[in-house]
Formats: structure tokens, sequence, C-alpha cells
């Protein structure tokens, strides 16, 4: 290709473009579709049988008959069959959520629908997947990792100026990070973390979210005679600010916020372009007292915020139990 004159190279480049633009939205049609007749199936197989016509062996038969009457549809094998009913009833009756389902592969619903029991759970990971477009085998990961429960129970300690600046920073940032997949040993240095981050990345953004562009290691900031390393540098297009990420492998410390700050001041001077919104900092540590973290934000004055990582994936039964009781208490208290 590079022996193309760049005019024609352009010209190539917007042809190609058009070829793969027409074959995504063929690929989408084609899902939507494909939902839709799942839909329909789900809902007649839904009604047969609360009306008492069709039990379990009336499926199985459907299942043969569409089988011998055409060898060539796959797929709809009497546990697919039941899969279609189970995912009509799962999201009959809500208009929210019954569109999102129509912008998602089938093993992505086949997923949400049998692993979420609550419509709110599967509201997060259908939202999830539209934004972070996961692969099904990062959407099992994504569960497996209790991200809703995490959530719900542990939404992101934003500073007052962050959540002023950037209302959407919430939804962006979470209050614990599961790295896992960095296979660290206990214990760790704030060089191997870093390190191990880097060799990582592709992963580490899918954890953060797509919507992050790693800038650098080690970031190099000059203050008057004085060089200064940010440990990550991150690009967030959604906020449209940069995102520095400061590593403590201890517990949080108040005296940290002043590291940072001095950091995002130094970025915002020197580094951040005129149509980008402020810097926000991001203190990743290994533990934290919330309240002490609550302290430490209540009058900073930057846009930031302290978060936790954990290096095994959470039990996920214990966390949902705690998020059950959390809701339980809830309703109590709206009762009395």
């Amino acid at each position: 290709m590079s022996d193309y004159p760049e005019s024609r190279h352009q010209d190539f480049a917007e042809v190609l473009g058009h070829i793969q633009q027409t074959r995504q939205r063929v690929f989408a049609q084609a899902n939507t579709a494909l939902i839709d007749l799942y839909w329909r199936i789900g809902r007649t197989l839904s009604h047969k049988m609360a009306q008492g016509g069709w039990g379990k062996g009336v499926v199985a038969e459907l299942a043969r008959y569409i089988a011998h009457a055409d060898p060539t549809i796959k797929g709809f094998s009497d546990k697919n069959l039941w899969r279609m009913k189970q995912f009509y009833e799962a999201y009959q009756g809500d208009e929210e959520l019954a569109p999102l389902v129509r912008e998602l592969p089938w093993t992505h619903n086949t997923t949400i629908f049998s692993r979420c029991k609550s419509p709110e759970e599967r509201r997060f990971y259908l939202t999830l997947c539209r934004q972070e477009k996961y692969t099904s085998r990062q959407l099992e990961r994504q569960i497996d990792a209790a991200s809703f429960e995490r959530a719900t129970l542990s939404p992101p300690k934003l500073s007052a100026a962050l959540r002023v600046l950037q209302p959407a920073a919430g939804e962006v940032f979470k209050d614990r990070y599961v790295l896992e997949f960095l296979g660290l040993p206990e214990p760790h240095s704030e060089s191997g973390l870093k390190r191990a981050l880097v060799q990582h990345m592709k992963a580490v953004v899918l954890e953060l979210g797509k919507d992050f562009l790693f800038v650098g290691e080690e970031f190099r900031l000059q203050v008057g005679s004085q060089d200064f390393f940010i440990d990550l540098l991150f690009f967030h297009r959604g906020l449209s600010a940069l995102v520095a990420f400061e590593l403590k492998v201890g517990p949080f410390k108040p005296e940290h916020m002043g590291q940072l700050n001095f950091y995002l001041e130094a970025l915002d001077r020197d580094v951040k372009k005129p149509h980008e919104n402020p810097s926000i900092g991001v203190l990743l540590c290994r533990d934290k007292d919330d309240e002490v973290v609550e302290y430490a934000m209540s009058r900073n004055l930057s846009p930031a915020l302290v978060a936790q990582y954990q290096l095994q994936l959470p039990d996920k039964q214990l966390i949902a139990a705690r998020l059950h009781e959390l809701l339980a208490t809830h309703e109590v208290a709206g009762d009395e």
C-alpha cells in the first residue's frame, strides 16, 4: 500500500471506510432482526404455556419439528427455545430495557438474563456493554468481578470540585479496581505495581473503561529547576481531561493529596490543551479508611478521588449478600 501516491491512498481509504461502515450497519440490523425473532418466539412460548396448552414436551416436539422441516436452520434446540422464553419473560413490559437488548448479541443477552437476578443488575450490564463494547468473555469477567454490586455498595469517593466540574465522573470512575490479571505477589512495591500495570495495559483499560487512553508512565513534569514524575497518565475522551494516577501500595494517608494536587496544577499550567477540561487526579492505593478519605477530601479544591485496588476477584456471593442486606435495610427504613 505504501507504493500508492498519497492522494490515491486517501481515496482508497475513503472507499474502504464506506465498505466497513456499511458492513457494520448490516451486522447491526441483522442482529436486531435476530433478537426480534427470539423475542417473538419467546413470547409465543410464554403465552402458550401460560394458557396451559403447552408443556415441556411440546417445546421439545417443536424443536424436532423445526429440525426436520428445515435441516438448514440451526440454533433452535429445545434448550435454546427455553432460553428465548426466559429472555422474553425477563424483559416483557420493561419499556426501558427492552430496546437495549436489541443492541447486544444473543450471547451477551443470554449471559445477562441468566446470571443477573434483578432488573437493576440487568440494566447495569446492558448499559455497560453498550458503552464499552465488551466481548462475551469481557462481560463474563465483569460479572465475576461483581461490578454491579461494587458500584452499588461503594460509589466512588469524589472531591466536591470533581463533582461540580465533571457531573458524569461518578459513572466513569470506581471506588475499587479489580486487578487480578496482574498476578502480583504480596507484598509488592510501587515500581512493581507500575510495571505490571503497563505490561497489562490492555486489560487495565478494560477495567478502567475504554474511553481511557494511555499517555505514558513516569510522565515528566518540569517545575522550576526540578523534575517530577506522574506514575501513570491517561486521557479520558468523554470527560475531555487528562487523568493522573498516583500509585500507593500502602494505606491512604491525607498527605498523599498534597502531592497529587501539585501534579494537577502542573498539568493544567503546562500540559493541558486550551480546549480540554481541568486535569483529574486518582490516588490508587492498596487500602483506605473511608472516613479518613472523607475528611481529607472535604476541603480539597482539586478535581480528584481516592480509589482502592485489589489483586483477587471478589467473593461475588458474599458481596451480593451484603447488597441484599443493604437493600433490605433501606426497605425497612422506608416502611417506617
